[in-house]
């Protein structure tokens, strides 16, 4: 099948890339893989994806990328599937509330992938996208009372829109790089995650069936 792998940064899939991850022309398991980098963000993803989308088609694509975690449960390198994702910061204030854009009536917050998405077997997770990783006490309080997320990212409902609006399969997977507290750099270990993320990757691409 043809796959978009999303990515992004490149150093997010680096290992993958540096292990011969695509072999020959750009196949993998018999499938044909086409990379994309999109930059950081929701914006940058939403624009490289809309862009992309437009000119090719896809069975399947993959978001594989770090998150901050908001559920204690989940230790760093451990990996999850989204099974939703939420623009949190999409809506307005109305002095201490906040308003979703749902609420207003200008669109969607929450994203889901398609209907017939795969699923990957690992643990299930709710996340939400943000514009600021969150790093104060107060507003990760509030966060957490407004969506219970488990995990946060800077692109995941982005990829999640993209792939809606052009009806591709989608699987956004997360491997967690640090947990979402008062800013403490010491704390994290992204090297883990993306140890983690690339070698669940690599193996649910070996494992991944469809028609080539």
């Amino acid at each position: 099948m043809d796959i978009l792998l999303v990515a992004a940064t490149e150093a997010e899939i680096s290992p993958l890339l540096d292990t011969g991850f695509i072999v020959g022309d750009n196949y993998r398991n018999r499938h044909r893989i086409t990379i994309l980098i999109t930059g950081v963000g929701m914006v940058a993803t939403a624009y490289a994806m809309g862009k992309q989308l437009a000119t090719a088609t896809y069975q399947l694509a993959i978001n594989p990328g770090i998150a901050g975690s908001f559920n204690r449960s989940l230790a760093l390198g451990d990996i999850v599937q989204v099974e939703q994702d939420v623009f949190a910061e999409l809506g307005a204030e109305d002095g201490e509330q906040f308003i979703p854009i749902d609420a207003l009536g200008f669109g969607t917050a929450v994203q889901y992938p398609i209907k017939g998405s795969p699923e990957t077997g690992l643990p299930l997770a709710k996340a939400i996208t943000v514009n600021k990783v969150h790093g104060h006490i107060p507003t990760i309080k509030k966060t957490m009372q407004q969506y219970n997320p488990d995990i946060e990212s800077m692109e995941g409902a982005a990829f999640f829109y993209a792939c809606a609006q052009n009806n591709v399969p989608c699987v956004q997977v997360r491997a967690i790089s640090n947990v979402v507290e008062q800013r403490d750099r010491d704390n994290w270990n992204i090297p883990l995650a993306i140890k983690k993320l690339n070698e669940f990757v690599s193996t649910y691409l070996d494992q991944l069936t469809g028609n080539p």
